[in-house]
Parts: structure tokens; C-alpha cells; sequence
């Protein structure tokens, strides 16, 4: 049995997301070049990252949607899994670089042309606004979209940090305010990505989801009067909204197929609505001599 609720990405607004992110990226990168501000420039890799995370999202979004076949039976829904982690890993190395880089800066601080940076930092303040704006609806139902918008949001506030030094770099001439705010800025990037590889890998590796606790699991099954055992569990994500479960079930009684499908589809339904399991396959058994425990 199995429940399939795809949501699909809202096409246009994700491309202008893209495109007003593209736009960000571009001119702090030229305006960081410029003005020898690392702070753009980190702020750059910090907006390229929501591109990276957008389009995969986008892409793989698409292509989660292409229909199963005889030689890839679970189709294309770990694509976008995939995506988020090779995402992730290449912002880890763009974080690290970007540390080195900053503190070369603070034991030999250059100047910077301050009006670039705050400039720079207002633009992607008010695209950054619009782009949340815009992928907020698909945040709730998208892991890659999620990263894409928490990063949005942040990169608003990492904005307001970047015109805050260049404020301060203007008025005061205090340049190694710009390393300072790049650290922060990577250090963030850091965890964000962190976070990602280690959700990712966890579906890769077929690890259970953590929104399900397997005592609870097992005992919604054995509350069934003709349900005496349950063993052989494995429980894993194939993607980022279906959970898969496959288990034995020894019955008390030698019930007739018929009866037993009755059982079976009651207690799919439960377990999709309590737990959210979107796929189920059972092996039926009677008083068969086999390794009972719950993981074998």
C-alpha cells in the first residue's frame, strides 16, 4: 500500500528567486573584487549558496516527478537528496576558504572602498526580502527549499551586518571590521551545511527517521488482538516525504488470506495517519520458527 503526496515546487516564483539571487551573487562578487571587501565577498558565496540549493531544488524537483521504470523501480526521488548533500559539501569547502582568507586579512588589514560594500549590502537586503517572500509557500513541504529559505533569511541579516561594517569602515576607517564580519559570516555557513550533510546521508543511509520511535511503533502493532509478534523491522526514508516499512508479523491464528488483508489494511491506515508511513510491506506468518527480534 502506498499513499504518494507530491508537492510540486511553484515553478515561477523558485525562478525568480533564482534569477534575483543570480543578480545578488554577480555584483558582490564584482562589487567584493572592487572594492577588496572579503565581507561581499562572503556574503557572495553566501548567496550563491541559496542559488545552489534553489536550483537543485528546482531541478531535482522535476526530475523526483519522472515515472519509475523496470530497471530504476523506486524512480528519481533521491535526486534531490543527492543534490542537498553535494550542495552542502561544496559550501563547507567555500566556508573553510573563505576562514583562511579572512585571517591573512586581520594580520595584514588593506583598506576598503566602503561605499561598494554598503551599496552592495542595501541590494541584497531588498532582494533577499523579496526572494523569502517568494519561496516561503514551499519551504514547509521541501528539504532543499527549507535550506534555500532559512538561508535567504539569514542572508538578510548577514546583509544588515555587511552595511554595518561598511558604515563603520567609512566613517571610521576600521577595515578590520570587514575579516571580522567574513568569519562570521563562513562560520554560519559551516553549520547550515553541517546540518544538511548530516540529514542527508542519514536518508542515503537508509537510517529511520527520527520523527518515528520504534517502541511506539511496535507496540501500535502488537495492540492487535490477531497480532501476536513483530519482528524483522526496517524502517528508512526513500525521499524527502516517503517512509518505508517492512516487517514480519506472526498471527496468533492460522487466519485465512482474506482475513488477514482486513487486519493489514487497518493497520496501514494507523500507521500512516500516527507514524506518517507512506509505504508498507508486511510478511504474514503463523507459528514459523524464525529469529524473533524486532531488528535482525
Amino acid at each position: 500500500m502506498s499513499h504518494h503526496h507530491h508537492h510540486e515546487v511553484s515553478g515561477k516564483n523558485l525562478l525568480l528567486t533564482i534569477i534575483l539571487n543570480i543578480i545578488i551573487t554577480v555584483s558582490q562578487i564584482a562589487g567584493g573584487l572592487i572594492s577588496g571587501s572579503l565581507a561581499l565577498l562572503s556574503d557572495a558565496m553566501h548567496n550563491f549558496s541559496d542559488v545552489m540549493a534553489l536550483v537543485i531544488a528546482y531541478g531535482a524537483n522535476r526530475l523526483a516527478t519522472r515515472p519509475s521504470s523496470k530497471t530504476r523501480t523506486f524512480g528519481y526521488k533521491r535526486a534531490e537528496i543527492l543534490a542537498t548533500l553535494f550542495n552542502a559539501s561544496v559550501l563547507i569547502g567555500i566556508a573553510l576558504f573563505l576562514i583562511i582568507e579572512a585571517f591573512q586579512k586581520l594580520y595584514h588589514p588593506e583598506p576598503v572602498d566602503s561605499t561598494w560594500v554598503i551599496g552592495l549590502g542595501l541590494l541584497s537586503i531588498v532582494l533577499n526580502v523579496l526572494s523569502v517572500l517568494l519561496v516561503k509557500d514551499d519551504a514547509h513541504h521541501n528539504m532543499n527549499i527549507r535550506a534555500a529559505y532559512l538561508h535567504l533569511l539569514t542572508d538578510v541579516m548577514t546583509s544588515v551586518a555587511v552595511v554595518v561594517g561598511g558604515v563603520l569602515m567609512y566613517y571610521y576607517e576600521l577595515f578590520w571590521i570587514d575579516p571580522i564580519i567574513s568569519i562570521v559570516i563562513a562560520v554560519y555557513l559551516l553549520g547550515a551545511s553541517y546540518g544538511l550533510i548530516k540529514e542527508s546521508a542519514s536518508v542515503l543511509m537508509q537510517f529511520a527517521p527520527e520523527s518515528v520511535e520504534l517502541d511506539a511503533l511496535e507496540q501500535a502493532i502488537i495492540a492487535y488482538d490477531e497480532i501476536s509478534n513483530v519482528h524483522h523491522i526496517h524502517l528508512w526514508r526513500l525521499s524527502d516525504h516517503s517512509i518505508h516499512l517492512e516487517a514480519h508479523l506472526d498471527f496468533k491464528d492460522d487466519l485465512t488470506l482474506s482475513a488477514s488483508e482486513q487486519i493489514i489494511e487497518s493497520l496501514e491506515k494507523e500507521l500512516h495517519e500516527r507514524f506518517k508511513i507512506t509505504h508498507t510491506t508486511f510478511q504474514c506468518e503463523y507459528a514459523r520458527d524464525d529469529n524473533k527480534a524486532v531488528i535482525v
